[in-house]
């Protein structure tokens, strides 16, 4: 726990001098309350506004850009900070695919960074009490202020990967059951992307029929399932060619391409740029 501007101070050269892109293992939770923070986000620049929150989950590669003005508490925790029962509450903004900057509704934005704060006192208060009330402190704090911030009005509630968010919303309206299929694909598509890459591998998985899994991808995403499958992908090869530096043929490999060839296609077909052109300028940092 500390703040953006301290993490400045205490980083002088690093990591934006200059910028370089790394994979998070933490979850990264930062609030502005001053100035603006631009930040890459798998390879999307977002830029946060005083009252909003940028939230990196682990697995996400990331770029710092100098905070410059930014100011704003900011949160490093481990997936199993949580308690189980909190995290299947907070299971919507966990998610992989769940939005990278939050804005919480204003009746809720103050008492939000109230709670952050009285997590950096207590961060800071170390030797105050005991460590075991501490630290139980200190969990408490983290899981109130998550709670607080997934159910504020305005917070995505559900992970959407493409397409038309109203379809999202209104799906369980129109097609009951279809988020928890949805819910379900992108969590297995999450754990076995690297070795299943047809809709009907992911029907079966799922115990149901491939028109079942269709339809919840389009009523949830506004896309096809196979369109999400190619898209979670697309993010993996560009994550290993762009931070990890790894060759065409080792992504091809890693991710289950039956050659460099095919994979090239693939990756041209959803960019418009060869995997070498792609690794190239990620390389090259901005001017």
């Amino acid at each position: 726990m500390t703040t953006v501007e301290d993490f400045h101070a205490d980083h002088d050269d690093w990591p934006w001098n200059p910028p370089r892109p790394g994979r998070a293992t933490f979850h990264y939770l930062i609030l502005v309350t001053e100035g603006e923070l631009r930040h890459d986000v798998d390879h999307v620049t977002r830029t946060v506004a005083p009252g909003q929150w940028l939230w990196v989950r682990p697995g996400h590669v990331q770029c710092w850009h100098d905070p410059g003005t930014a100011r704003g508490p900011f949160i490093l925790f481990e997936p199993d900070a949580l308690r189980p029962g909190t995290a299947r509450e907070l299971a919507p903004l966990i998610a992989h695919d769940a939005p990278a900057v939050l804005t919480p509704h204003p009746d809720d934005a103050p008492w939000l960074a109230q709670t952050a704060f009285q997590l950096l006192d207590e961060h800071r208060a170390l030797g105050r009490r005991p460590l075991a009330a501490h630290h139980a402190l200190r969990c408490s704090l983290l899981e109130v202020l998550l709670l607080r911030l997934a159910n504020s009005p305005g917070v995505a509630q559900a992970p959407v990967t493409a397409g038309n968010t109203s379809s999202a919303n209104n799906a369980d309206a129109r097609h009951p059951g279809v988020m928890p299929v949805y819910e379900r694909f992108l969590d297995a598509l999450e754990l076995h992307h690297r070795e299943l890459h047809r809709v009907d591998d992911y029907a079966r998985l799922l115990g149901c029929s491939v028109r079942t899994l269709s339809r919840a991808a389009q009523a949830a995403a506004g896309t096809g399932a196979r369109q999400v499958i190619d898209q979670r992908r697309l993010l993996e090869a560009r994550r290993l060619l762009g931070h990890a530096r790894w060759t065409a043929r080792a992504v091809a490999d890693h991710l289950g391409f039956t050659d460099t060839a095919n994979f090239g296609r693939f990756f041209r077909q959803h960019t418009g740029l060869a995997p070498a052109a792609y690794a190239a300028r990620q390389a090259t940092p901005d001017p």
